[in-house]
């Protein structure tokens, strides 16, 4: 990849690992204190969904 947005295509990945350690923490937070149940377990699938595509992204 070639041009100005090489620089964001290198970064993405390692945004959307924050964002996944962040959801995870948040999702695991809820479930644990008992607040929002339904709001944590979609945090954890976000996280989830997210790992999955930096895979996809690294391969």
């Amino acid at each position: 990849m070639n041009g100005p947005l090489n620089g964001v295509a290198a970064m993405a990945p390692a945004v959307a690992m924050l964002a996944a350690f962040a959801c995870a923490i948040g999702g695991g937070y809820l479930l644990v204190k008992r607040r929002e149940r339904l709001k944590g377990v979609l945090m954890l699938v976000m996280a989830v969904v997210l790992v999955g595509n930096v895979l996809i992204w690294t391969l």
